[in-house]
């Protein structure tokens, strides 16, 4: 940092100044990966009503021609509605990327944002890669500043997120530090999103990743037109942390920015529910398997969790969606002792089934010190399961299915990406095979244009 920088400066000129070359080969190849996962989500959003709700307003409001595409309609339209029926289309699955540490969702605001961008401006594929990772460090960054304080009660994928996307379509727009910073003042001072719909199984979650993704992308644009943005918008005394936070450290806008690549520190989603439910779900499939027990052999499970996980999954009792469903721990666990795996077809076909549901009242959560002490850095978990024939029975996960240290490989994720795919009817299994090709080799593209055919 120089002398006199504040942290927001110091971070805008880190994504203003981002070169392809001084991304390691590793980061690029995990930004590969990452996009093709986005990719998929997006597409799994097809048909979903809260998903088309926003496209039909995109379709209304915007151009009925323009240079960036909406995936799930084949349609062409301006940078702003298409980043907007896209970011909501990818947060619907459940199946886009986490970051532990900043319990934030990259993908959703960061790819919809500079896909947009890059296919207004025909960017190369490099271009479009370093305005990614541009975007992903900056949202870390700016969630883990905000802290666990502020995720108690905001979505940080849809506050931290307006910044992110901010960043990765200023990098696109060649925009110098100063102008990148406007674009974050501008962005920060939108920046919104509640966890009170949980309550109501309400559609918001879409709606987040859509404001943050366009008004990301606006601010961006706004600041090349020369609108001006307040310079400290993340640590000035009535700035975000001021408002949304009681634990922000300003010292993470900065973290060893350019050597500790937090890109790649993102995890892949292997259960298609909420992330905190998967540290529980994977060690009660692990106890399940080493003991050959059957949903029917356990009476009560016991999950051992970090706050963060009460905080938002606690507010689902009984879900009435299947989308609620999703950030209920003992639906999910439901569907994990019944058929192994949490996954689209089985919410769907599945979460209202007497047995899951039986078993879903038998699960609890419960504060554990040690979890909650290694969250969000590391999300552990561990279950107690008390068996039917008098057993008291432990197990615990340090790094979830997905995890950096328990990753996707290429080929699970070309897996993955053909289920979310045919999920939303949105691609063929032979035009999503094209597609992986070409984003294996997205650095190598001399623009980016559209990727799917008009639709017929």
């Amino acid at each position: 940092m120089t002398e006199n920088a504040t942290p927001s400066a110091t971070l805008a000129a880190f994504a203003a100044g981002l070169q392809f070359d001084a991304i390691p080969a590793a980061v690029l190849r995990r930004t590969e990966d990452l996009f093709l996962d986005w990719f998929a989500s997006a597409l799994a959003g097809k048909g979903a009503r809260p998903v088309e709700a926003i496209e039909s307003y995109a379709r209304a409001m915007g151009p009925a021609d323009g240079s960036a595409e909406v995936l799930i309609s084949r349609r062409m339209t301006s940078p702003h509605f298409a980043a907007m029926a896209n970011a909501a289309a990818s947060h619907y699955a459940e199946q886009d990327d986490v970051h532990n540490g900043s319990v934030f969702h990259p993908a959703a605001v960061v790819f919809p944002a500079a896909l947009a961008v890059a296919q207004e401006r025909a960017a190369s594929g490099r271009e479009f890669l370093t305005a990614v990772v541009a975007g992903y460090e900056v949202g870390i960054r700016v969630g883990e500043f905000l802290g666990r304080s502020h995720y108690r009660i905001f979505h940080t994928t849809a506050t931290a997120g307006t910044l992110a996307a901010a960043a990765a379509a200023g990098r696109l727009l060649g925009l110098d530090a100063a102008t990148m910073l406007h674009a974050f003042g501008s962005a920060g001072t939108q920046a919104a999103g509640l966890w009170e719909f949980l309550r109501d199984a309400a559609d918001s979650k879409q709606l987040h990743t859509a404001h943050a993704a366009s008004s990301g992308l606006a601010s961006a644009y706004l600041a090349r037109a020369g609108l001006t943005g307040a310079r400290q918008i993340l640590e000035g005394p009535q700035g975000m942390a001021a408002g949304m936070s009681s634990d922000a450290d300003p010292a993470r806008l900065t973290d060893q920015l350019g050597t500790r690549w937090a890109t790649a520190e993102t995890s892949f989603k292997y259960h298609a529910s909420c992330r905190h439910t998967h540290p529980s779900a994977d060690a009660l499939l692990s106890l399940m398997q080493t003991h050959g027990l059957q949903a029917d052999d356990i009476e009560s499970v016991t999950t051992l969790v970090h706050q963060g996980a009460i905080d938002v999954l606690g507010r689902v009792t009984v879900p009435s969606t299947v989308h609620q469903a999703k950030f209920s721990m003992g639906t999910v666990l439901g569907l994990i002792a019944e058929y192994g795996y949490a996954g689209l077809n089985e919410f769907e076909q599945h979460f209202l089934n007497p047995r899951v549901a039986a078993f879903r009242d038998r699960v609890r959560m419960e504060l554990d010190p040690e979890v909650d002490a290694a969250y969000p850095q590391r999300w552990i978990g561990k279950v107690l399961v008390k068996t039917r024939d008098g057993r008291t029975l432990s197990a615990r996960v340090d790094e979830p299915k997905g995890d950096p240290g328990n990753t996707l490989t290429r080929a699970e994720l070309e897996d993955k990406a053909q289920r979310l795919a045919a999920y939303g009817r949105a691609a063929t299994p032979q035009e999503m095979q094209a597609l992986i090709a070409r984003i294996w080799t997205i650095a190598d593209a001399p623009h980016i244009g559209r990727w799917l055919a008009p639709a017929a």
